[in-house]
């Protein structure tokens, strides 16, 4: 006969095992993309194909105004693309490489977003010999370095 004591051991660990995973964060969720651009352009298709066989599910709306959208969504001047993605609440500008989103969503830093300003040579969804694709970061706090890919 099992004791009383340990089978409500075994109840309450039981019960705290499902409650910490039951507020794990969806790793799905976090990989959801919706990527806006203009509907004539051939590189954000690239760069939405590149998400998607990065795991990524993407959904792709084009825009006739993208800068009324960048405006919206405070996406600064300086570190425009050719599109602009909504990934997990942040904002993705440009040709961002995934290792970038990655470190975007799982260090959840209080950024509005991330950008790769301008068209790299050689980044996701971009021809070319590959350039050093500087990443900032933008925010209420400026714009800094995030990292380069």
């Amino acid at each position: 006969m099992i004791p009383r004591r340990l089978i409500l051991a075994g109840a309450v660990a039981l019960g705290a095992a499902a409650t910490f995973v039951a507020f794990q964060p969806s790793p799905v969720a976090a990989r959801e993309a919706v990527v806006y651009k203009n509907p004539q352009c051939g590189c954000c298709k690239g760069w939405a194909t590149y998400l998607q066989r990065n795991g990524y599910k993407v959904t792709v709306i084009d825009v006739d105004n993208m800068e009324d959208l960048k405006r919206r969504l405070q996406v600064p001047d300086s570190l425009h693309s050719c599109h602009t993605a909504k990934i997990d609440g942040y904002v993705v500008e440009g040709h961002v490489p995934v290792e970038a989103i990655d470190k975007l969503l799982t260090k959840r830093p209080s950024f509005t977003g991330i950008a790769s300003p301008g068209m790299p040579s050689g980044s996701p969804g971009m021809d070319g010999p590959k350039e050093d694709n500087v990443v900032k970061a933008f925010g209420p706090g400026g714009i800094r370095v995030f990292g380069i890919y």
